[in-house]
């Protein structure tokens, strides 16, 4: 694949504009279909033409001709999951709404309605039955 981005980096001069999109494989249709042509011959649809290549389309680069730069570092992304206990079992404790919602809101009404159908036994939270 980076024969390929190589050779397309080459001729981005000539284009106006250049954008790589890196298409996950379970999503690209196209590569699908094509792989399903190879498969199965019978079922090539008239007027859909066929070009057999028995050669890449491009000549493979030897390891010293692509250009070793330095790596990006590995990336971790940390998921934070709010939970949305904590804003019944504040409420149920303590009477406290979340930081940034007004008591005569909307939302401060949801909390309140909401919470009536929980309780909390040993900090742990239940809906009433």
């Amino acid at each position: 694949m980076d024969a390929y981005v190589t050779e397309i980096r080459k001729l981005k001069n000539k284009f106006l504009r250049l954008e790589i999109h890196h298409v996950i494989p379970d999503n690209n249709v196209g590569s699908n279909v094509l792989s399903k042509l190879g498969f199965d011959r019978a079922n090539v649809l008239p007027g859909v033409f066929v070009h057999e290549l028995h050669h890449p389309s491009i000549k493979a680069p030897d390891s010293s001709s692509i250009a070793q730069g330095p790596k990006e570092p590995n990336r971790e992304v940390l998921m934070i999951k709010v939970d949305w206990r904590v804003t019944f079992i504040d409420y149920i404790q303590e009477h406290k709404q979340p930081p940034g919602i007004d008591p005569k809101s909307a939302e401060a009404t949801r909390i309140l309605r909401r919470s009536k159908g929980y309780v909390l036994v040993g900090g742990n939270l239940y809906k009433r039955g």
